[in-house]
């Protein structure tokens, strides 16, 4: 069992920064894959980027390539998402995700423990 608790949300100008930091709590959390996705009002649920159990492999989704950054700390238990030139439309609740797996995964359903999600809001 994996508790997740994402922090760092908050409301920022468009070409601003946020990071969002997740805390995992429960055992063996190298062994899990992680990722976070975001959902828009309106909108389903989307992929936004992934992290292998070493940290050795990542994956973005288009949209977000070249501007978040994911990483983790398997010491500190955390996984953290820098955003950077963030634009009005990456404004949405942004949820952590954990997986059992050696690899990396942009599919929602492949993720069995969700937070609670943390909400990220971008002017223009």
């Amino acid at each position: 069992q994996v508790r997740l608790v994402e922090s760092g949300g908050g409301l920022v100008q468009a070409g601003g920064s946020l990071r969002l930091s997740c805390a995992a709590s429960g055992r063996s959390f190298s062994s899990y894959a992680m990722g976070w996705f975001r959902q828009s009002p309106g909108k389903e649920r989307q992929f936004v980027a992934t992290i292998s159990w070493s940290g050795g492999k990542t994956y973005y989704a288009d949209s977000v390539k070249g501007r978040f950054t994911i990483s983790r700390d398997n010491a500190k238990n955390t996984v953290s998402l820098q955003m950077n030139s963030l634009k009005p439309e990456d404004t949405a609740v942004y949820y952590c995700a954990a997986t059992l797996g050696t690899d990396v995964y942009i599919a929602e359903q492949t993720y069995d423990y969700w937070g609670q999600g943390t909400q990220v809001t971008v002017s223009s």
